[in-house]
């Protein structure tokens, strides 16, 4: 096995080790103060020296060679800094550089034997020191360039997050979204220019938030308090009906745990929801974890925009939403890990299309409620092989002064994994 050595730079040659012609230096607000002799050197030897503007201004008491500030979009720089391959090339970026900034994309752009990395504190780790949390005890999310809804699994009662915000507006509108969903109690710490001559750190509930002229590079701490009622997700599968918007064509809550299960998610995988109805059973795949991705495929276009609705509102936007009848709405998907088909399993070609994009490994869940469905699933069965489970469920409901069981249409699965 090859070992890949990555040399100190304080033992490298004046441009950095040996074949690492990029560096990607981490610089705070403190500016050149806060660089190691290293960083120093590496900066100052850099023909060409790539950032924000605030870091270029931040470093240029250092900086002799060409400067390139970040286009819109970042990547349009990436030619420029190609060009220099071999030479000195210098990337600033704010503290730690793979903490949600451009180091992941450097990385990938020029492989990781040809940089070296520098990185300061970052920002969540600026703030737990200065609030004395454990950060190993803090949920960490980026919230720059992304909708606030994604906050909304992470806000359960006692939890601490830390949020980077987009802009100076940021902190107001989430105290705002808080508020709404019943987080209004919540302890609001907005730390801005941490590390540097302007830092400042100020408090408010969301419900009161009051902050006014915040800078537009601050975190956000909160310490969430849920009032009764408060949208608070639970960790385990099959929300109850009541979170989803839905017209009755809704995988009731038993029934779609039991699919999340059977559709087994794994770190990174996607998901097709064939028939998606209110988009429940792709919402919960997607809440297990947040590195899965999931596609709704939905026919009828009142429920295709009812799925991005609730996906909003459950916190997570990242949903796709494709309108269009299966099987031909499923050609140009990313391709499958597991399929789940809720509805429009008995149209021609639509089983065929989802068994022929599944990957050895790959799972297909199939709910029937009609007995046509349940012929093609018991076919299915033979030819395939699989597990198919008949689901039958009762609720207590009310008949007349008393209560009797009520029993729900039975549900057969069809659950198979690919060879």
């Amino acid at each position: 096995m090859r070992e890949r050595s990555n040399p100190l730079p304080d033992a490298a040659p004046d441009h950095g080790p040996a074949g690492r012609w990029l560096s990607i230096v981490g610089i705070g607000e403190d500016g050149v103060a806060g660089l190691s002799e290293a960083a120093r050197r590496l900066l100052g030897d850099a023909e060409l020296v790539v950032g924000g503007r605030r870091h270029l201004a931040l470093a240029a008491a250092l900086v002799r060679g060409e400067t390139l500030a970040w286009p819109s979009p970042l990547d349009g720089a990436f030619p420029a800094i190609l060009a220099r391959r071999g030479r000195p090339v210098c990337v600033l970026a704010s503290g730690d550089p793979f903490c949600y900034g451009i180091g992941k994309q450097l990385a990938a752009l020029v492989g990781p034997d040809a940089f070296v990395c520098l990185p300061q504190p970052s920002a969540f780790s600026l703030a737990a020191a200065r609030l004395g949390w454990p950060l190993a005890d803090v949920a960490c999310l980026t919230l720059h360039g992304r909708p606030l809804q994604r906050i909304v699994p992470h806000l359960q009662p006692g939890a601490r997050l830390l949020a980077l915000s987009w802009d100076g507006t940021t902190p107001e509108k989430l105290a705002r979204h808080l508020t709404a969903h019943g987080f209004g109690g919540s302890r609001f710490t907005v730390l801005e220019c941490l590390g540097g001559p302007r830092e400042r750190i100020r408090a408010a509930t969301a419900g009161t938030f009051d902050l006014d002229a915040v800078e537009a590079l601050n975190t956000i701490a909160i310490e969430v308090v849920a009032a009764p009622g408060a949208l608070v997700l639970p960790f385990a599968a099959g929300l109850d009906d009541a979170f989803f918007e839905h017209d009755g064509q809704i995988t009731k809550r038993e029934l779609r745990a039991v699919a999340l299960s059977a559709l087994a998610p794994r770190l990174g995988e996607t998901l097709w929801d064939v028939g998606a109805g209110s988009g429940a059973v792709g919402i919960e795949w997607l809440l297990r974890h947040p590195s899965l991705r999931a596609v709704a495929v939905e026919a009828r276009a009142g429920r295709a925009a009812r799925i991005a609705r609730n996906a909003a509102h459950l916190g997570v936007p990242d949903l796709a939403v494709v309108e269009g009848r299966a099987p031909g709405a499923l050609d140009g998907l990313p391709r499958p890990d597991a399929v789940f088909v809720g509805g429009g399993a008995t149209r021609p070609g639509v089983f065929e299309a989802c068994w022929q994009a599944l990957p050895s490994g790959g799972r297909l869940v199939v709910h029937a409620v009609t007995l046509e469905t349940e012929a093609l699933l018991a076919a299915w069965f033979r030819s395939h092989g699989g597990e198919l489970t008949r689901l039958e469920l009762q609720r207590a409901e009310p008949l007349g002064s008393f209560f009797a069981w009520r029993p729900a249409l039975p549900v057969t699965q069809w659950r198979v994994v690919k060879p």
